[in-house]
């Protein structure tokens, strides 16, 4: 693979068919290109292109430890850039995330996807979903997660990110994660897909999004879909009320709203899966770029 360093930086770029030969190829640090227990790949994936963007993999330092993640920025911008963390889905940093954070700097943002998952493990060496929630998902607690995102901004405040301006938006796994980093006084406002609202309490994961709505610092905009197997709307429900109770004493809980699909299954904005649905993933993108801009991140 062809690469070079970015002026300035760390960042390693490449274009997007020489990025893909060498992760298929090689074992990197990170796992672009699509993990294999996250079904086979649909032709319906987008490909954004490295026009006018600058994307690649850097390392962040957390404490003494280096946490790989994927970054993409506009290749010519004036002052800072508003901030947007992508969390990942159980598969990781792979080329689904990576594309989405490309679709944000070609929108002027410094886009970060960090690989929260990486001292666990590399998700793409288990076949199936369940030795993934098992061997790295259940090994990657909520403390650690947000301290690896604060990490994170703090890079991005050196790195010609605007502090001021930061959103967070994930995916399943990441959409949970996207409702507790609200509560991080950096965070202005999120966007969650399909996140769990609800669930089993544990060392690794003390609360859930039900449980800190009375500790959001930034609304979060919900986008679900009503015929998603796993995360019920019973839970979501839940999720309202939650916001509905904490929101006389607290402004962004007061904000925070949802969006159902109702026939919408889970991960329907994953375009590489079978599960996505064109419609509402579109609808859904167009809803997180106007909460962003609401939101004063933009």
């Amino acid at each position: 693979m062809t690469t070079k360093k970015d002026q300035g930086s760390n960042m390693v770029s490449s274009d997007r068919r020489g990025f893909m030969k060498a992760s298929a190829i090689t074992a990197t640090t990170m796992g672009i290109g699509f993990v294999a227990a996250s079904e086979p790949v649909m032709a319906a994936a987008i490909q954004t292109d490295f026009t006018g963007i600058k994307a690649g993999e850097q390392m962040i330092p957390v404490g003494s430890f280096q946490m790989p993640a994927y970054i993409s920025r506009p290749e010519k911008s004036k002052g800072n850039l508003p901030i947007v963390i992508v969390a990942s889905e159980i598969f990781g940093v792979h080329e689904y995330i990576a594309d989405v954070t490309r679709r944000f700097a070609k929108l002027g943002y410094l886009a970060i996807a960090p690989e929260f998952f990486t001292r666990a493990g590399d998700p793409n060496t288990y076949g199936t979903i369940a030795e993934i929630q098992k061997n790295i998902v259940a090994a990657t607690g909520d403390t650690q997660v947000l301290n690896d995102l604060q990490a994170a901004l703090v890079w991005a405040g050196k790195n010609g990110g605007n502090l001021k301006k930061v959103g967070v938006t994930g995916f399943c796994w990441g959409g949970r994660i996207t409702w507790l980093s609200a509560t991080l006084p950096q965070v202005k406002a999120g966007v969650a897909w399909y996140g769990r609202v609800i669930g089993e309490k544990t060392e690794g994961n003390p609360r859930h999004p039900v449980d800190i709505a009375a500790d959001l610092k930034a609304p979060v905009l919900g986008l679900y879909g009503g015929a998603d197997t796993g995360i019920s709307l019973e839970s979501v429900e839940q999720m309202r009320e939650a916001l509905a109770k904490a929101a006389p004493k607290n402004s962004a809980a007061k904000a925070s709203r949802f969006e159902i699909y109702p026939d919408a299954p889970h991960a329907f904005h994953a375009d590489y899966r079978a599960t996505y649905r064109e419609g509402p993933a579109k609808d859904g993108w167009e809803k997180c770029i106007a909460w962003f801009k609401q939101n004063g991140v933009a």
